[in-house]
């Protein structure tokens, strides 16, 4: 049994020095047409998360925030005519890309459900998920690709925001049939945000940044879940089926069916039912044991403090063109409970980092280096202020602040 996932997937509890930087110039380029507005429900009228948003054709893309709105830009010269909208269980939505646009509100029917008449059998589940695994080599990306991606990182505590970094990063990754050796993340320019007030200075690190891009690629980095040793820990069932990109999926739920000394995960698989690839993986750390939970996620802690933690989740999607997957967001979540001996009350902290892939080259004539690239025990709240650029956004695709985030943004500068 590969226990490396132990370290892979840890947070750290530490004094945070508040940090100072100075700006660097914004980065000039060519025309580019922005579109923003807001994706809905078309029968319940609410706004959806999470909704992927890109040029039919291209590699460019968003994604929405969770209030449903986005923002989108693409360079003149591509001619772009539409925008595409996917979301799982929704039918895929096309809107005419017409130049600038500041209010697109755009409607996304349900998908019923396609059922087709599979034969079920108590074996199946785990057959399916090894069937997907052999087909790995042949479902995703057979070349190097060098994307472009958004990376943002929040802490919250309590509903109050203390904490939010953001970057553009590049992100280098081999082939499928490659080891991860060479898949590296790179910084290019970013910002952030800190709370002045004293009593926020216990913050929450996630080591490794935006390497989760590579860490929680399960496709391309199996010993988190898809190693053959480690399929056997689990128990599998089938699930009602779903659409995403108007395509059908097998929808493969899994939870812990033995104990071992490190804890294991509860989740679900979706698996296009036609390719056999894996196109979403959700799954969350299993907290039966918290014992075993804290020994994972912590690495240390000031002394004198109690960590209870209550959740730590992830998200992965792939994304496919012209036959070939990708990887295109990753997002992982940790809520907890730190209190200090002696003292009454405990505040509750909840971290989010996530990462949406932007643009991709295909074949890119260089690897990142290894001395430019972010490493996996560098905390990202340490590295981006060296990174700041009040501009960054400019000419780059970003996930749309939520409300909330945006008005924690406007707090957090008049700290200053």
């Amino acid at each position: 049994m590969k226990t490396t996932i132990v370290k892979w997937f840890s947070c750290m509890l530490t004094v945070m020095l508040l940090a100072h930087f100075s700006p660097l110039a914004a980065q000039s380029g060519e025309n580019y047409y922005t579109v923003s507005g807001v994706v809905k429900d078309a029968q319940t009228k609410k706004n959806l998360g999470y909704v992927n948003v890109s040029v039919p054709g291209t590699n460019i893309g968003t994604i929405t925030n969770a209030d449903g709105e986005f923002t989108l830009k693409v360079k003149a010269s591509l001619n772009a005519k539409e925008i595409e909208f996917s979301h799982l269980a929704y039918k895929n939505k096309r809107i005419a890309m017409e130049g600038n646009s500041s209010d697109a509100v755009v409607s996304m029917t349900p998908n019923p459900r396609m059922l087709r008449e599979v034969t079920i059998r108590p074996e199946m589940p785990r057959e399916l998920v090894e069937q997907a695994i052999n087909k790995i080599p042949s479902n995703y990306s057979k070349s190097a690709d060098l994307f472009t991606g958004f990376y943002r990182e929040t802490a919250q505590k309590g509903k109050r925001y203390i904490q939010i970094s953001e970057a553009v990063v590049n992100l280098y990754k081999d082939a499928y049939d490659h080891s991860m050796f060479k898949d590296r993340v790179k910084i290019f320019k970013g910002r952030q945000l800190l709370s002045q007030k004293s009593s926020d200075t216990l913050a929450v690190k996630l080591m490794g940044g935006p390497t989760l891009a590579v860490m929680l690629d399960i496709v391309k980095n199996p010993d988190v879940l898809l190693d053959k040793e480690i399929l056997p820990c689990y128990t599998y069932a089938m699930e009602d089926p779903v659409s995403i990109d108007n395509r059908l999926q097998y929808v493969i739920s899994f939870k812990p069916g033995v104990i071992l000394p490190i804890p294991l995960y509860n989740g679900k698989y979706y698996i296009d039912q036609e390719t056999l690839a894996f196109t979403r993986v959700e799954f969350s750390l299993d907290m039966q044991d918290l014992d075993k939970a804290i020994n994972m996620m912590l690495v240390k802690k000031p002394v004198g403090l109690r960590f209870r933690p209550s959740e730590f989740s992830f998200v992965i999607t792939y994304k496919e063109q012209n036959g070939t997957y990708y990887l295109n967001y990753v997002r992982s979540e940790a809520k907890f409970k730190c209190d200090w001996k002696r003292r009454l009350f405990s505040s509750k902290y909840d971290l989010v980092s996530e990462m949406v892939a932007t643009d991709r080259t295909m074949q890119p004539t260089e690897a990142i280096p290894y001395k430019e690239a972010f490493k996996s025990d560098q905390a990202f709240t340490d590295k981006v202020p060296s990174f700041y650029d009040e501009a960054y956004w400019e000419n780059y695709n970003i996930i749309a602040p939520t409300e909330s985030l945006d008005a924690a943004v406007n707090k957090l500068r008049k700290q200053k």
